[in-house]
């Protein structure tokens, strides 16, 4: 197997061991068996075009080409023309695949089902990768920098993946770079000959690139074991040093610090970026089930994480201290003895698909029961999983609290602590001005913090005019809450964030919670919360009531019973208190209906008020033809023009590789670099001329090139060489004749002008070889043809049965 051949295999098997990471991200590993058969083909192509021998810019668009023609067969094979060629239909039916695989990968947990668009995305991102990798390590000979791209596929795996077994992925990718770099080490080594390192010392250990039966061993075995001795530091020392926990929602952990004293810090990305997919989803699939001992569910709302700082970009959580999960939880912050409150007991299953790192449960909860590695977070009264707990398939027993204030007793609220006001009625300076100014003009009359709150629930909810839509664009910044003030137009994110934002600049400490509204019914008396039950909704805070919930969203979940109440006792501005606009029934949004079977509601019936998705594939879309038909003209105008210069890159590069080690080997490369320099010269405009000898050819091109005498000599030097070749007996083979005849062409780039100069690179004169090549071709063809032809012409001919019209 030649040293090329070997490392196109290495690099087809390095891409397939990285590749391996990817396993646990799906279900099947069916994928894998097609993708490496997909990348063989494709290193094949690779290996065919360079033996040919193509230039390299051109054996990498082979490979692509082949590639596309796979993935087309393979995912658009009815789409294509004649089953093979893609058009404008497969590159569209590639993009709904695409955008399907990305909608599949919002919408499951690992390990996902393989659909149709994740296979495209898995198996089409190992080609692409392979074809990177194949390329720098094989065509452009440099198997260093394709260490990119493999440690592109490994990082979306293991940034993807649970981390389960993380260290068997992450050996076998390195596994496979090492021996991609170990087959381009042996393949230069080569090419250097036998090199030998003196007799072997005693013991037979030997030093050179003999056999251990001659007393020498290969530096290659010394690579290897450089190469070992790297990866087992690189396994080793990570387990020696501190530990780098990241992100609260990140599929690696969650918190810092071990056992049931442990400390540490917990911070999050915003959960709210895959809310508008939930309730988008098509199919409304069952998060949870749960079980309570409650008589009313529809104040139940799951509170996962409340989102206290806002940063002008963002609502988000903050970074806060977690330490072990108390058997009893603290009295709920604010919440005084004379407030109604009930404990009811209420026991959750999660649905083994549902992977989430905050744990879902009613607010305030004062107790939990759960298996596991959790953390609790005293502010928020939230558990978050530690070092990849998650809540999939978990079964866990909430007991908590179902606070019942009066309106009296939130009106009658006296002023929250300094430092807790400070804390959550924070405003980023790049809040616009119309946010507070919009704020005071819904509130204007209304004499306390309670009655500001409601006056701006029913403002949203009722009468300021808001439309609920899943499908306008979410925002969280400064911006996109102004910009939902003036549209009017949005879901429970941009409600829920207004809201919060409007009260912080009214001074009523505010943040927003994120959970799933109660759900629906079932027949076995359990509720069943669904991806569409996803929801976010404001609480504010007020002394000796504490976190209290409010619901500005129309139409989703229901709207509190304190907020409907008739104007407090002795207040002193009844007149301003707000009027209930609803009636004291629960909403009609699906999570909210009792009478509607869980079933039917996720098909769409009972007249659901869930957004549904909708397939928009057909209204209209790009012009794909004229897209296509762009892009090919495009390439056409970049190549085309490029073809002389390609071509004459790849003859150069030919004309001057590695000398041979044969007497007729070194005879041909002597040949081919004095040919290089009469068409270096041809190209920056001195016209070779055939009947001269090569003494006289090289004075001819130092007079009219104006050499210098580094150059000159050089010239010389080719020339001799070639008369060498020519005429001696035993022609001895000249050195550095490449490095000559560099030394010429740059000599001849200096003494001409600009233009001559441009159009030796991108319009070298000497390639109408090409031409005269093709012309030679198929002048002998043709004549080959005739030849054949009218030998076969008389012998026909005496076959033919007799006619009298010959005969006459």
């Amino acid at each position: 197997m030649s040293g090329r051949a070997r490392l196109a295999l290495c690099a087809t098997a390095a891409t397939l061991m990285a590749a391996c990471a990817l396993l646990p991200l799906v279900g099947s590993s069916t994928w894998i068996v097609q993708a490496a058969l997909l990348l063989a083909i494709q290193a094949g192509v690779g290996a065919l075009a360079r033996r040919v021998p193509l230039a390299r810019p051109l054996t990498v668009a082979a490979q692509a080409l082949v590639t596309l023609l796979l993935l087309t067969v393979v995912f658009a094979r009815g789409q294509a023309i004649a089953g093979v060629l893609p058009g404008p239909e497969v590159f569209r039916e590639f993009g709904l695949l695409l955008q399907d695989g990305a909608e599949d990968v919002g919408q499951y947990s690992i390990p996902a089902p393989l659909s149709d668009g994740i296979r495209l995305m898995l198996v089409g991102g190992v080609l692409v990768i392979g074809l990177m990798v194949d390329a720098l390590a094989v065509t452009f000979r440099s198997a260093a920098p394709a260490g990119l791209p493999l440690l592109a596929l490994y990082s979306v795996a293991a940034g993807l993946s649970d981390g389960g077994a993380g260290w068997v992925w992450f050996l076998l990718a390195a596994a496979g770079y090492l021996l991609l770099l170990l087959a381009e080490g042996r393949d230069r080594l080569s090419q250097w000959g036998r090199v030998f390192g003196g007799a072997p010392p005693s013991g037979g250990f030997a030093g050179g690139l003999e056999s251990p039966g001659g007393g020498a061993v290969s530096p290659v075995r010394t690579g290897r074991r450089i190469g070992a001795l790297a990866l087992g530091i690189a396994l080793v020392v990570p387990l020696a040093l501190p530990a780098l926990d990241g992100g609260l929602l990140g599929g690696t952990g969650t918190g810092t610090g071990t056992g049931p004293g442990g400390g540490g810090t917990i911070s999050a990305v915003n959960p709210l970026v895959s809310l508008q997919n939930s309730l988008n989803q098509p199919e409304d699939r069952e998060v949870m089930s749960y079980r309570t001992n409650s008589e009313d569910t529809q104040d139940l709302y799951l509170r996962i994480v409340s989102l206290d700082e806002f940063d002008g970009t963002a609502w988000k959580p903050s970074v806060r201290s977690i330490t072990a999960v108390p058997e009893t939880f603290p009295n709920p912050q604010g919440l005084g003895g004379d407030v109604r409150r009930t404990e009811i007991e209420t026991r959750i299953k999660a649905a083994n698909w549902y992977a989430q790192d905050w744990l879902p449960m009613p607010y305030p909860a004062s107790q939990v029961d759960i298996q596991g590695r959790w953390r609790y977070e005293p502010m928020g009264r939230t558990l978050v999983g530690d070092r990849g707990q998650t809540t999939r398939g978990a079964q866990y027993d909430v007991k908590s609290l179902i606070v019942q204030p009066t309106a009296e007793q939130l009106a009658a609220a006296p002023a929250p602590p300094s430092d807790l006001k400070r804390e959550f009625t924070r405003v980023p300076g790049s809040l616009p001005p119309v946010v507070a100014a919009t704020a005071r003009e819904v509130t204007r009359g209304a004499a306390n913090d309670y009655e500001r709150a409601v006056e701006l629930q029913d403002w949203f909810a009722y009468e300021g005019g808001f439309t609920y839509d899943t499908q306008v664009q979410a925002g969280s910044g400064s911006a996109a809450i102004a910009r939902f003030l003036q549209q009017k137009e949005g879901f429970c994110v941009h409600f829920s964030f207004a809201m919060a934002s409007m009260a912080r600049t009214l001074g009523i400490p505010a943040r927003v919670a994120v959970g799933f509204t109660p759900g629906s019914p079932e027949t076995d008396d359990t509720m069943s919360v669904g991806l569409r039950d996803a929801h976010a909704w404001p609480e504010l805070y007020f002394e000796g009531v504490g976190w209290t919930r409010f619901e500005p969203t129309p139409n989703r979940g229901t709207v509190p019973d304190y907020t409907r109440s008739d104007t407090p006792v002795g207040s002193p501005s009844s007149s301003a208190l707000p009027q209930p606009s609803t009636s004291t029934a629960p909403s009609a949004a699906p999570s909210a209906s009792e009478s509607c079977p869980v079933l039917e509601r996720r098909e769409g019936g009972c007249a659901s008020t869930a957004p549904q998705a909708t397939n928009t594939s057909d209204a209209g879309g790009p012009p794909w033809r004229l897209i296509l038909g762009v892009t090919l003209a495009g390439l056409v105008v970049l190549i085309v023009p490029l073809l002389p210069t390609l071509w004459r890159l790849r003859v150069r590069s030919a004309r001057l590789g590695s000398p041979g080690r044969t007497e007729a080997d070194a005879a041909t490369r002597t040949l081919a670099a004095w040919l290089e320099t009469t068409d270096t010269a041809w190209d920056h405009g001195i016209t070779p001329d055939d009947s001269q000898t090569p003494r006289k050819a090289a004075a001819r091109i130092v007079r009219l090139g104006q050499l210098g005498p580094e150059a000159a000599e050089s010239v010389h030097r080719l020339a001799a060489g070639v008369e060498q070749v020519l005429y001696a007996p035993r022609p001895q083979p000249s050195a550095g004749l490449a490095d000559d005849v560099r030394r010429v062409r740059d000599e001849l780039g200096t003494k001409v002008s600009r233009g001559t100069r441009l159009r030796a690179v991108f319009a070298p004169r000497s390639a109408v070889r090409v031409l005269w090549t093709v012309s030679d071709r198929w002048t002998t063809l043709r004549a080959a043809w005739t030849e054949r032809w009218s030998t076969r012409r008389p012998a026909a001919a005496l076959r033919r049965p007799w006619s009298p019209r010959r005969e006459g």
